[in-house]
């Protein structure tokens, strides 16, 4: 029997725009979710459903007005629905990966340096983290001649491929993907798909959002509809 990695238990969250008269809009109401380790669950629904809003709360990026967001950490559990900051941050740093949509770095620092800073944070020495971000640089095709650069000039599918080498790097058990593949080519979506089934083989949990159909099917093994929950406006 698979362990239990996230348990959400009656999430509810609006958002109330304080500059157009604090008019309330809904996003989900009493969502309720289980995701195992060893599975993928692909967040679904029509755009507006609350996907991505629900993947940041799984984050704690923001925070739901009701309910429970349990995630594992440290052989027990933390509700970041009410977890504190330093909470937060053990959880970021030890159980919790995040691939975004976008690549969001301190300017001038090297790509080498982004991608290691994960391992770094978890007391792995500096000369081994970056050895590891070479491996994964290589395996998503970054060209060499970018390691040293800061990423802010490279393009869309070269940033995102930088995110997911940072986001895995880490070994987390518990990953959250917000289109992983969304910039990429056929060529590197292949790989990202690779390396997403390789964390589902070692027992890693994943949540995500999927819009390429075909990655979808080949990750995923549920597809957890969002629509039914959506909160009246």
């Amino acid at each position: 029997m698979k362990t239990q990695a996230i348990d959400v238990r009656g999430a509810t969250k609006n958002f109330r725009l304080h500059t157009q008269g604090d008019v309330e809009i809904g996003v989900f109401q009493d969502l309720s979710l289980t995701v195992e380790f060893g599975s993928c669950v692909a967040l679904h629904g029509p755009s507006g459903c609350g996907k991505s809003t629900l993947l940041r709360a799984l984050y704690a990026n923001y925070r739901i007005d009701r309910g429970s967001i349990r995630v594992r950490h440290d052989q027990g559990w933390v509700d970041m629905a009410i977890a504190t900051p330093r909470e937060i941050l053990a959880v970021r740093q030890r159980s919790l990966g995040y691939v975004s949509q976008f690549l969001r770095v301190i300017p001038r620092v090297a790509t080498l340096d982004i991608v290691a800073e994960p391992l770094r944070q978890r007391g792995v020495p500096d000369d081994v983290a970056r050895d590891q971000a070479v491996i994964l640089l290589r395996r998503l095709n970054v060209p060499e001649r970018l390691w040293e650069l800061a990423p802010a000039t490279f393009s869309g599918g070269e940033q995102q491929r930088v995110n997911i080498a940072r986001g895995f790097i880490a070994g987390f058990p518990i990953m959250l993907l917000d289109e992983p593949t969304a910039a990429l080519d056929a060529e590197n979506r292949a790989v990202v798909k690779e390396i997403i089934l390789e964390a589902k083989a070692e027992g890693r949990a994943i949540v995500g959002i999927f819009h390429d159909a075909e990655i979808r099917a080949a990750v995923c093994d549920q597809l957890f509809e969002l629509a039914q929950f959506k909160a009246a406006a």
